[in-house]
């Protein structure tokens, strides 16, 4: 039996999705988790053909539940993950058990901050960037920062904007350090804080050859955390501007030394020159598998698994249009008591898809990560602004209720 085993995976979003893709392609799925709901709600998981709860961080207990699937008869053809920190993870098993085409150290120092900036600090899509570890002399290390304001602080292995700051001088800047390190970090990153806007481009990389499938426009808030609320895909690109990005991309893949695999990147332009927020061996979360499937016809995650079992990837757009997602937050702290207007915002001409992603009972806060946006509007058009119209105010219709607590 061909047999695909997830190592993590998200009740919604390209992680689960990819599962989805991976049941369409003809293959057994099985998902490793240490979600106790996800376990307890097994039929929440139709796709999932089977459900193993396991601590995700014991890679031998990993290693053990693997060989015991195999002993069930099952032929194992590849061990993926779409969820960090667990990519690397997934494609060092595949390694020992000779599995996949995908090497897992561009990937592990991808997921690790810390390691991305020092493989990138000659170049210049790299920013001012500096590290402080637990034992390091604090007054030293604020005093060296002094005309460095504003900043970024964060942890080298933060997802998703969780422990992400913003400071913008020396008093703000110590509580943040000293608040990471009561959290349990060992060590801090900090780096230049970059205005500019804001761009993720999803990338492919298939024996050695770049393929940039997706550029999206951010548009990003700044609650308690900087959110990214608004992702305009654009259909269509400047061709300068867009060789400009892959060139760049390049640039930053020959020092990975990635030859196969998947990844996404965050760059901000400043001063016309490309400056790198961050990057991962993945495709982004949520909408975005439906984003590009909207815009392009491509399931990327279904191309993503190919070049994991050493197939050639199909990039091959169907059509070409301008999506725009419209993401859902919660300004207020409290348990939901109703969603309204998902049926009137489906409605409404150039909407694609309504999702909200909390249940009746949920207790609902202001975002301090991504995993904190409650939902999402796609909408199509011929024309970014156009798109991007429909989605907001398709978004106008939603309502959240809450009972404060």
């Amino acid at each position: 039996m061909k047999t695909i085993i997830f190592i993590g995976s998200n009740k919604s979003g390209s992680s689960r999705e990819a599962i989805k893709a991976a049941e369409r392609l003809g293959f057994f799925t099985i998902l490793l988790t240490d979600r106790e709901l996800q376990f307890k709600n097994r039929p929440d998981f139709p796709d999932v053909h089977q459900l193993v709860f396991v601590e995700l961080t014991n890679y031998n207990l990993l290693k053990e539940n693997i060989k015991a699937i195999q002993s069930q008869g099952k032929r194992i053809e590849a061990i993926l993950s779409f969820i960090d920190p667990y990519v690397h993870v997934a494609a060092q098993l595949s390694k020992e058990f000779e599995l996949t085409a995908v090497p897992p150290e561009p990937l592990a120092k991808m997921e690790d901050k810390l390691l991305t900036r020092e493989l990138l600090k000659d170049l210049p899509v790299s920013p001012y960037f500096a590290r402080i570890v637990k034992d390091d002399s604090l007054e030293d290390f604020i005093d060296r920062q002094k005309e460095s304001f504003p900043l970024i602080v964060k942890t080298p292995v933060s997802s998703g904007s969780k422990d992400v700051l913003f400071v913008k001088d020396e008093e703000e800047l110590v509580l943040s350090i000293n608040n990471l390190f009561k959290k349990g970090s060992n060590e801090v990153l900090l780096e230049e804080y970059l205005d500019g806007p804001q761009y993720l481009i999803e990338a492919c990389v298939y024996n050695g050859e770049v393929h940039i499938i997706a550029v999206l426009e951010q548009e990003i808030s700044f609650l308690e955390r900087f959110i990214v609320t608004g992702y305009s895909l654009l259909g269509e690109m400047d061709e300068a501007f867009y060789n400009d990005i892959y060139k760049t991309v390049c640039l930053i893949l020959e020092r990975f030394e990635m030859d196969n695999g998947s990844c996404h990147l965050e760059m901000r332009l400043i001063n016309n020159e490309w400056k790198l927020i961050e990057i991962n061996p993945r495709i982004s979360g949520g909408a975005m598998n439906r984003i590009i499937e909207l815009a392009y016809g491509i399931n990327l995650v279904e191309e993503t698994i190919k070049i994991f079992l050493g197939q050639e990837p199909n990039f091959e757009k169907k059509y070409s249009r301008f999506v725009y997602a419209q993401y859902l937050t919660s300004h207020s702290t409290g348990k939901l008591i109703k969603v309204t207007g998902k049926n009137r915002s489906s409605r409404l001409p150039g909407v694609e898809e309504v999702f909200i992603k909390p249940k009746k009972g949920e207790i609902l806060h202001p975002p301090l990560s991504m995993g904190d946006r409650y939902g999402y509007v796609l909408a199509s058009s011929d024309n970014k602004e156009e798109a991007m119209s429909i989605a907001k105010e398709a978004a106008k219709e939603i309502r959240f209720y809450i009972e404060p607590v």
